[in-house]
């Protein structure tokens, strides 16, 4: 365990023993596991571990549960069982208790449930050996427990991982203790060789995260190309195939073949090991079966597909509406026009209350723009600002934590001295929170809020009923959960939304979420498109990003993003769940005169493809599949799948491979099946390479599947509330089809030319 043991003179190593004793209780079987204490030694620059002879060993008790056909639950607790009432885990969703029992026979006990299927193989037989020397002591024996989560897939709890006697990279069960108290818990699986792991939230890294140690603790990212992440989740999946939930809003450290290729292990910094092994033969089924662990995504309105203009920020009502009544004068379809940290008396103090200068009557100023199409949508921040008259009730109340004075702060980009978050584990600040802060607004009209920030919390402060070592993650959720149950409380289900940058597991609740400030770059692109692919395989059906990025380079706010860019930018968003522009500086296309007409005609294929995006969302919030879709998902038995991290399907039938470069040129890979090219009608088999093709600023590469039948709105509007369901029709994806061509209405004001049913040069 080179890198997970770092103990001080204090604190005591113990590892998992072979069961003691192995029996049935209520639905679940108990494992009696002796703990003996191991002394770590420094030999040679290696962690060595020797077992305390001298000391007796603590009886721990590790309680298998099975969660229907799929999931198995392993806990190590203090406690009699495990709760189901954590704020990650979603009990109406989850499966039923499985009754379980143990049959004992000559190599040690199986677990079986009610069905007869096997779920758990316990070997207490003595190592075989063939003696030859006396030269180093015998091998120990250790624990040894193969998990079957769907009674098939094996997934073992075995650690033969050692070089000699007390040299070991792994170890199968184990927690730190200090004074009599357990600290942190260590656990490994099994890892083959050509094992690959995906998952674990927002990565900004390649597809496969094998060989790599990842700690999983929420922090400001600072951009989307370091280890740094805004959404880090306790979950992932290998090709096994299996997936493994860690229930904990804890610290935690996974090494996914890394510290030792031959396991996959994790440190949690909590007294309690609480795991989730998820089965279900395939990584779809199990990505449904974890959500149906921590929960799914609910439906969202139809405005909230159509396109969102931001930037950072707008001050006044008079600039937003000039905004709104240009976008439209210029046809530029738009749905959402976002106020991001200008609309308060002080930019960036969040009161949340307008400037009563510059917005002199905004429930007017949301009603005016709501009759043009536009929702207004609300930035905040959950910081309380030393300047803010609500300070001062803030802390009276004990809405915000006792701070303890060491001069730490929330990451925030003012610099403002801060007199603490709003304590979410309180319930009286949660109520304040969603009745005098919210509700107000949602009530004169604001559509959503953008709850920003929630990554980061001030640590050395006393928090009303969680500690600050376990509210760091958990805060990103408790924080969205308000929001989005005070905006539901106003609009009802199926109409409400957040729109978050934190996240922690079961944060899909409370959708949706977007990747960040991405730096508006090639590598900004690259790097937001990886960490939506993570996620997505972190059960997140919906994810955003800025486009084209959020901030300049190497000037933070004042270098604009090329032209090239902006485009590019636009062709991604188009095919991601949600669409917003955002950035330092000016977002909106006419901005940028040279490219305006193009990215018009991208807007425009935008709304007449959002039929097909709510339909895929509906389905997604049953099945918990991502709308942007790592190649995996569909084609899991394709190696070459498993290490593409720059296309990917949007729903079932599109594939995309955005354009990432100024020169227009990639390289693509078609999975199995047949595809037709979107853009020529071509019919293209599957499993191929398609390298340094070259695409026109005004095209990226995008296939789709033969046969597919997609919804499309026909007609040119402005905004969503103008679409009508009964115009929507249906395109069967056959060789010839051209994408452009079935859409011929949306183009009438476009440089596009529609004649015979072929496209013609751009003019």
């Amino acid at each position: 365990m080179k890198s997970f043991l770092h103990l001080d003179k204090t604190e005591k190593l113990r590892v998992g023993d072979i069961p003691q004793r192995v029996y049935e209780q209520d639905e679940s079987v108990i494992l009696e596991i002796p703990f003996n204490e191991y002394t770590v030694k420094k030999i040679s620059g290696n962690t060595c571990l020797f077992r305390n002879e001298a000391t007796q060993p603590v009886i721990q008790l590790l309680r298998v549960s099975a969660y229907g056909h799929d999931c198995l639950r392993i806990s190590l607790s203090s406690t009699q069982s495990m709760s189901d009432s954590s704020d990650m885990l979603n009990p109406s969703t989850m499966a039923d208790k499985i009754k379980l029992s143990v049959v004992e026979n000559s190599t040690g006990f199986e677990i079986i449930d009610s069905h007869q299927n096997i779920r758990a193989k316990i070997n207490c037989k003595p190592i075989a050996t063939k003696h030859w020397s006396d030269l180093l002591p015998a091998r120990e024996k250790s624990l040894e427990i193969e998990w079957f989560p769907d009674g098939k897939v094996a997934v073992p709890f075995k650690s033969y991982d050692m070089f000699a006697h007390g040299s070991s990279d792994s170890l199968p069960l184990a927690y730190v203790e200090k004074n009599d108290k357990i600290i942190r818990t260590i656990y490994s699986l099994e890892a083959r060789h050509n094992e690959c792991f995906v998952g674990t939230g927002e990565r900004f890294s390649k597809m496969d995260l094998a060989g790599r140690t990842i700690t999983l603790e929420n922090t400001d990212g600072l951009g989307v190309n370091s280890h740094r992440t805004y959404k880090n989740i306790p979950f992932y999946m290998s090709n096994r195939p299996y997936g493994l939930f860690v229930n904990t809003s804890s610290k935690t450290h996974l090494s996914l073949a890394d510290i030792s290729t031959r396991s996959a292990q994790g440190l949690i910094e909590d007294s309690e090991l609480d795991l989730f092994i998820i089965g279900g033969g395939n990584l779809k089924n199990i990505l449904r079966n974890y959500c149906s662990i921590t929960g799914f995504s609910p439906d969202l309105p139809l405005w909230s597909y159509g396109i969102w203009m931001s930037r950072m920020s707008y001050f006044s009502a008079d600039e937003i509406s000039t905004i709104g009544q240009r976008l439209r004068k210029e046809d530029f379809p738009c749905d959402v026009l976002h106020i991001d940290t200008g609309w308060f008396e002080k930019d960036w103090v969040c009161e949340w209350k307008f400037s009563a200068e510059r917005f002199p009557n905004p429930s007017q100023f949301i009603k005016d723009l709501k009759d043009q199409g536009y929702r207004v949508t609300l930035w905040q921040t959950p910081d309380i600002s030393s300047k803010s008259d609500l300070a001062p009730l803030a802390q009276e109340k004990g809405y915000v934590p006792q701070l303890n004075d060491t001069g730490e702060s929330g990451s925030d980009f003012s610099m403002q001295d801060l007199v603490g978050q709003i304590d979410f584990s309180n319930p009286e600040a949660c109520k304040w929170y969603k009745n005098e802060l919210l509700k107000p607004l949602l009530e004169m009209g604001t559509a959503a809020i953008k709850t920003d920030f929630g990554e980061n919390i001030i640590m050395d402060a006393d928090y009303h009923s969680i500690p600050a070592e376990k509210l760091r993650n958990l805060y990103a959720l408790l924080y969205q959960k308000n929001a989005f149950e005070a905006t539901q409380e106003v609009y009802g289900e199926g109409q409400s939304l957040v729109w978050a940058r934190a996240g922690w597991a079961g944060s899909q609740r409370y959708p949706l979420h977007w990747g960040g400030d991405a730096e508006s770059s090639w590598e900004g692109l690259a790097g937001s498109l990886r960490g939506g692919l993570h996620l997505g395989l972190s059960g997140f059906i919906y994810w955003s990003h800025d486009v084209p990025g959020f901030h300049g380079a190497p000037d933070f706010m004042n270098t604009w993003p090329s032209d090239n860019l902006y485009v590019r930018w636009t062709q991604f968003g188009v095919f991601s769940s949600h669409f917003r522009y955002h950035g330092t500086t000016p977002r909106e296309p006419y901005e940028f005169p040279a490219v305006s007409n193009i990215v018009r005609d991208w807007w425009k294929l935008r709304y007449a493809l959002i039929p097909y995006i709510n339909e895929q969302a509906k389905q997604s919030t049953q099945n918990g599949l991502p709308l942007l879709r790592a190649l995996i998902l569909e084609n899991e038995q394709d190696p070459t799948c498993w290490y593409i991290d720059d296309q990917y399907m949007f729903g079932d039938d599109f594939l995309v491979a955005p354009i990432m470069n100024d020169q227009g040129k990639r390289d693509i890979y078609l999975p199995a099946g047949e595809w037709i090219n979107f853009w020529t009608g071509e019919k293209l088999p599957g499993q191929q390479w398609l390298l340094n093709q070259q695409y026109s600023l005004h095209q990226i590469p995008l296939f789709v599947k033969r046969g597919a039948c997609i919804s499309v709105y026909q007609h040119a509007v402005s905004c969503t509330d103008e679409m009508k369901p009964e115009m929507i029709t249906k395109t069967i994806v056959e060789e010839g089809f051209q994408g452009l061509t079935t859409c011929s209405t949306l183009w009438e004001k476009s440089p596009y030319q529609i004649q015979d049913k072929k496209v013609i040069d751009y003019v």
